[in-house]
């Protein structure tokens, strides 16, 4: 009977140790992780531009009077040369009129003392001061001809009508922009990109542009103009992409999404982008990050590291593409530490 009881005591000791041992077992820890990438696989960021004109002509009367007529409306398509607004030419009509009868008068007089000075009974200086007048009436006709002519607006280039400025019956002043002309044979997306991702940016970086409003999924955009002058509150460059418009679907003003391809540079190479604050310092002064193996165990990785790249710094050696580090939570880790994410 003793020998029983002693015998069920060792048991029920064995499966208490056994019961505490497994209580005892320290939890998983959990934190955030990512599986790393290289350069050239992050550079699928989309930035929001917007769809501008070629070029812009703003299109005036050189003097100043009262539109009689507006022949264009907004949206119109125009060619280079097309009557676009026409201006009172009352008063220009009858300045040329007198400039005609003044450089008529001034050739009539011409002929008579020409006689007189082919005869030698003309005094020489009376006979240039003669020639003067001819000349001086023939540039007013000159003039008011011109004038007379400058009261029809024509387009200077060809493109479409962007805005009326001026309705007929309303005085134009000179250089007033009666309409604007905008050239969209070809447009440009403008992009403002933050300053630590422009020197990534070349004239030739490939770009793809999605433009919903025009029900274009995907565009390659062309050659890249830098801007060189960063905003002061945004700390924002501007940059514009040329893009081929021979179907005129693209209209200024238009949304777009836009991506660039950014290549590598020399310095980076193939190198792995991580976040900069999941690099971490260890006492003897080398760097590391957690890293996660396919057990779920977190590992003390020491790492090479290079140029920063915004939030991000890239890797030159020490951990592989795809390989998952520990982003958030690596403070509770130690070697050998089991993870959940």
């Amino acid at each position: 009977m003793k020998k029983g009881f002693l015998g069920l005591l060792a048991v029920l000791m064995v499966c208490s140790c056994s019961e505490k041992k497994e209580s005892g077992a320290k939890a998983p820890t959990r934190v955030k992780a990512e599986a790393v990438s290289t350069v050239s696989d992050v550079n699928g960021q989309s930035f929001v531009g917007i769809v501008e004109e070629r070029e812009a002509t703003a299109v005036s009367f050189t003097g100043m009077g009262v539109v009689k007529r507006v022949l264009v409306n907004e949206g119109q398509a125009v060619g280079r040369g097309q009557l676009i607004a026409e201006m009172d030419d009352t008063q220009a009509r009858n300045l040329l009129d007198g400039a005609e009868a003044a450089m008529n008068q001034a050739n009539d007089a011409l002929e008579r003392f020409k006689m007189l000075h082919d005869n030698g009974s003309l005094p020489e200086v009376q006979w240039v001061e003669i020639q003067s007048k001819v000349a001086q009436a023939k540039s007013q006709y000159e003039i008011a001809k011109k004038n007379l002519a400058d009261c029809k607006l024509t387009a200077p280039v060809g493109g479409i009508i962007g805005k009326k400025l001026v309705g007929a019956g309303e005085t134009a002043l000179p250089s007033q922009a009666i309409v604007t002309i905008l050239d969209i044979s070809s447009v440009k997306v403008k992009v403002s990109i933050p300053e630590a991702e422009i020197s990534g940016i070349t004239a030739s970086t490939p770009t793809t542009i999605n433009v919903e409003a025009a029900q274009i999924a995907q565009l390659t955009g062309g050659r890249i103009e830098k801007g060189v002058q960063a905003d002061a509150l945004t700390h924002t460059y501007d940059v514009r992409i040329n893009v081929h418009n021979g179907d005129r679907k693209l209209l200024p003003g238009m949304v777009a999404s836009v991506q660039f391809k950014v290549s590598p540079s020399p310095s980076q190479g193939g190198d792995i982008l991580v976040p900069i604050t999941s690099i971490q310092k260890s006492a003897d002064g080398s760097l590391f990050v957690w890293t996660i193996d396919n057990e779920s165990t977190a590992h003390r990785t020491t790492v090479s590291t290079a140029q920063t790249s915004g939030n991000r710094i890239a890797i030159s050696s020490g951990i592989e593409n795809g390989q998952r580090i520990v982003t958030e939570g690596y403070q509770k880790l130690s070697e050998g530490s089991r993870v959940v994410f």
